[in-house]
């Protein structure tokens, strides 16, 4: 009768951890996607890429009227992120030369 007793116990307990850690595993990505910093001018690849915060002060003669981070195939609107700048977050009225126009 022991046995049944001890395994109950470690179901239960493991059942309670299982169902406090669900809600955490969900709020897991906004929490990520929260935190990112925005991308300092200082970041080597930005150097490179000629990124400024706000595109219509770049003096870039790549840059085309109209284009920004918003309307750029690697800039993703909910999180802020642009797939070209890992970990960082970017203006969505900047720009670089690496702009692509997004599909659709």
């Amino acid at each position: 009768m022991n046995d049944h007793t001890v395994s109950r116990r470690k179901f239960l307990i493991g059942a309670a951890v299982a169902a406090a850690a669900v809600p955490m595993l969900g709020m897991a990505p906004q929490a990520r996607a929260a935190a990112l910093p925005r991308l300092p001018a200082t970041n080597p690849q930005a150097k490179a890429l000629g990124y400024v915060a706000d595109a219509t002060t770049t003096k870039n003669a790549a840059h085309k009227v109209g284009s920004a981070c918003t309307n750029c195939q690697f800039y993703t609107a909910a999180t802020g992120a642009c797939a070209l700048f890992a970990g960082f977050s970017v203006e969505p009225k900047g720009w670089c030369t690496a702009w692509a126009k997004k599909a659709g």
